[in-house]
């Protein structure tokens, strides 16, 4: 519908109470919308619409539907658009979230960068976009670096103790010296005192090195992480070293997910199955003393017919096992990084429509706005960890190890 320049209250009221529309409510109010709009992009272009003036600066051209959601029913919105410029009323719609403003930013950056007009074609009709000028990719570009900065330095101390922390990387394409090399984004979830989770950082990397993660997590205690009881990550030799120097009073958990993929590829086909089966079977026992005598058993089982296996188990057994010195009640979060694995899904839902990134700036960007807006609806949610059970993990954990249950099954015998 097309907004009206001018309305005749009284005419209006007339014409619509003849009719006895059931409608009148919502018609009404749409109509006043749409004119409010107009008068409202007439002050903007600074002439009123179909009228001369030396104080004009813009012309309006059409209008772009969008709807809103009221009371009394959906609104069908004509948002005056201009020939020069942007008019958008900010006192009435939302503009796009966080995330959807930098997707928009990185689509202009592609764009100035020289990306394919037929990728380019495709992203700006997924977002709905039929233009972005110059002047657009500034303002969104600068008003969003800010927010993104501001959310990746900001300070962890008041948020902690930070009991449980998991980190994990993923790896973009960035176009740099004229062709297009691989770039890792590190990143860093914990659940904050309050028993939410939360981003605690994320930067990027040419390669997933130990300097790297050093850097990272040097970064993160810099800015106030303490408290930290244990970090599930996988198992990255400069990641594991990173976590150890940094971090020196927690314990490190290996992902189970990582880890059963990471013995397949030594375990025969054949037999997969079964070791799969008993290694499932050690994570579905009632408490660590019944764990460790599981894992006993499977190391039993594979000792002769895989020795192999048997080794790779028997090394891995106190890091793939430390969950066990908490509370049953935080296992099945504290075992995997699965939840990052559904963060980082997200991520890829974002970038994936990009491609090949003009520029690190454009991954900090996106990335860094995705996050933030995941840390937001984190913070507005449930609570990922109870307080009380909070209270409990970060009491001394009861250290059990295959050592000591060994010596209790003996006891008891």
């Amino acid at each position: 519908m097309t907004a009206p320049h001018i309305v005749d209250p009284a005419g209006l009221l007339g014409e619509a109470l003849a009719e006895a529309s059931p409608d009148l409510m919502r018609d009404l109010l749409q109509t006043v919308i749409n004119a409010l709009l107009s008068a409202d992009a007439d002050a903007v272009v600074g002439a009123e619409w179909g009228r001369r003036s030396p104080e004009r600066t813009a012309r309006r051209n059409g209008y772009r539907h969008r709807d809103l959601d009221t009371r009394v029913g959906t609104l069908d919105v004509a948002i005056p658009k201009l020939r020069t410029g942007t008019y958008f009323p900010d006192w009435l719609l939302e503009r796009r979230k966080r995330a959807e403003s930098a997707l928009i930013t990185v689509v202009a950056d592609c764009y100035l960068a020289g990306v394919s007009t037929r990728r380019m074609d495709k992203l700006v009709k997924q977002l709905g976009i039929n233009s972005l000028s110059r002047s657009q990719v500034s303002r969104m570009a600068s008003d969003l670096d800010e927010q993104v900065d501001a959310f990746r330095h900001r300070p962890l101390t008041d948020a902690g103790p930070f009991t449980f922390v998991t980190a994990d990387a993923l790896t973009m394409k960035v176009r740099e010296g004229g062709r297009v090399i691989n770039a890792v984004v590190l990143l860093a979830t914990g659940v904050n005192g309050d028993g939410h989770r939360e981003v605690l950082g994320m930067r990027v990397a040419t390669s997933e090195t130990g300097a790297a993660w050093n850097e990272f997590f040097a970064d993160l205690v810099a800015r106030g992480l303490a408290g930290v009881r244990l970090v599930v990550s996988d198992a990255h030799a400069g990641l594991v070293e990173a976590i150890a120097a940094n971090l020196p009073g927690a314990v490190w958990q290996r992902c189970r997910t990582h880890y059963a993929a990471n013995l397949m590829s030594i375990c025969p086909k054949n037999m997969w199955p079964a070791v799969k089966a008993m290694l499932h079977s050690v994570y579905d026992q009632p408490d660590a003393t019944a764990v460790h005598a599981q894992f006993d058993r499977l190391l039993d089982y594979v000792a002769t017919k895989l020795p192999d296996v048997a080794a790779h188990l028997d090394t891995a057994r106190a890091d793939i096992l430390a969950f066990t010195s908490f509370p049953k009640d935080v296992w099945t979060q504290i075992w995997s990084n699965n939840p990052t694995e559904r963060l980082n899904r997200e991520i890829r839902r974002r970038t994936d429509s990009v491609g090949i990134f003009p520029n690190r700036n454009a991954i900090v960007r996106l990335v860094g706005a995705v996050l933030a807006e995941q840390t937001d609806e984190w913070a507005e949610g449930r609570r990922y960890l109870g307080l009380e059970v909070l209270t409990r993990c970060r009491q001394n954990p009861t250290t059990t190890t295959g050592t000591e249950v060994d010596t209790v099954l003996e006891l008891s015998a």
